[in-house]
């Protein structure tokens, strides 16, 4: 099926089924590797974009529920000024681990109205077993990018 998506501001045509994950039309159909598959099940975060604003797991969103909707990933976050501010929050306090599923955590400490830094250190204790240093750092970091 032929779509057309808004993906980091830009348009983006390909084809695939309406059924696809979005996890993988953005990494095997576009290319674009940023968004990692983690669990498969929505569970982890590692797949974690934004639809229209919202933090949503790619890995369980099938395409054709996309349509007309903006999405941002991990490629595109730092072009906007709370994800510049998330990202630099990030390095600054060394939150960074083995680094396979930052993306999705960044993402999900992106603040849609309220900090995140609970939903985000659930979604890394599946994947990696957070250390209780680490969830402080997590919530710093939610703290800057609202301030």
């Amino acid at each position: 099926m032929a779509t057309t998506l808004t993906i980091n501001g830009e348009q983006k045509s390909f084809d695939a089924p309406a059924d696809m994950p979005l996890l993988w039309v953005l990494r095997d159909v576009l290319g674009m590797t940023g968004t990692k598959f983690g669990c498969g099940m929505a569970l982890c975060g590692a797949c974690t974009v934004h639809v229209d604003g919202k933090p949503v797991r790619s890995c369980m969103l099938p395409v054709g529920a996309v349509r007309d909707r903006a999405i941002t990933t991990i490629e595109g976050v730092g072009a906007t000024p709370v994800g510049a501010k998330v990202q630099k929050a990030w390095l600054d306090l060394e939150v960074v681990q083995c680094g396979y599923c930052q993306p999705g955590q960044i993402m999900s400490a992106i603040p849609t109205s309220t900090p995140r830094w609970r939903a985000i250190s659930a979604a890394a204790a599946p994947m990696c077993g957070f250390a209780p240093r680490s969830s402080r750092r997590l919530r710093s970091v939610s703290r800057r990018s609202v301030s």
